[in-house]
């Protein structure tokens, strides 16, 4: 009998798992692919009402889900809600925010906006979700969304692109720092993917079809387009990927 190889699982069954910035866009379709994957989800935003309301759209198609209101730029209420909550095997550091505008008109108040949920935040959600798993002894997944933008560069993209280079950077520190405990570390770089923070861009066809001509695949993004690479990134079939960076920018950085 020929002994052959064993796909690793896709299967999430029975996996808690965390996804921030969920109430919209990547972060509803992160929630959507992890409990179809059999997850336990427990989706986080700052405002919780659309949170809740997908977690119960979620559990009336027979998925685990709750939904929970967390201002995750509050670092003394995440630890408090991961320690209550956890511990996860599964993260997707997905909250974040852009404020594209040209380096003479970036005020202060602008760069700290945005560092401090893209970088600051996503730091020490991941800082809280990484004692749990190294704690709980069952290795885990943890996934960064970053972007195309942490590779390139773009006009008008100064401090979104720090943020992102921040998050890569980070990422593949963490992933030599906990690969001993069985946890993996990985980004998922997305294009201009259509959501409801950048409808207002996509809403402009000048703006949307500069974009569409350097993607590959003549196209902007949507949600579902990153189900599947978070479904990967979180399972068994990813075992041994840990610090890389999953581009899912329809080509954009192949050129």
């Amino acid at each position: 009998m020929t002994d052959l190889p064993v796909t690793p699982s896709f299967s999430l069954a029975g996996r808690r798992a965390l996804v921030t910035g969920a109430g919209r866009g990547i972060g509803r379709a992160a929630a959507c692919a992890l409990a179809q994957a059999g997850a336990v989800v427990h989706a986080v935003a700052r405002s919780g009402g659309e949170v809740e309301a997908l977690a119960a759209a979620l559990r009336a198609e027979g998925f685990k889900a709750q939904g929970f209101a967390l201002d995750v730029t509050d670092t003394r209420a995440v630890a408090e809600f991961v320690g209550a909550h956890g511990p996860y095997r599964i993260l997707v550091n997905n909250a974040g925010t852009n404020r594209p505008l040209p380096i003479a008109e970036m005020t202060e108040a602008d760069f700290d906006a945005v560092n401090d949920l893209n970088v600051r935040a996503a730091y020490f959600v991941a800082q809280a979700v990484a004692k749990g798993m190294t704690a709980a002894g069952e290795g885990g997944s943890i996934i960064n969304v970053s972007s195309a933008m942490g590779h390139v560069g773009a006009a008008r993209r100064t401090v979104y692109c720090a943020s992102k280079f921040a998050i890569e950077g980070f990422t593949k520190a963490l992933a030599w720092e906990l690969g001993g405990e069985g946890v993996r570390v990985n980004t998922l770089c997305p294009t201009f993917v259509r959501t409801p923070m950048t409808e207002g861009m996509l809403s402009d066809p000048a703006f949307e079809q500069s974009v569409t001509a350097k993607i590959a695949l003549g196209r902007v993004g949507e949600p579902e387009d990153l189900m599947g690479a978070i479904v990967f990134l979180a399972s068994d079939a990813s075992r041994f990927v840990t610090g890389s960076s999953l581009m899912a920018d329809g080509g954009w950085t192949a050129q």
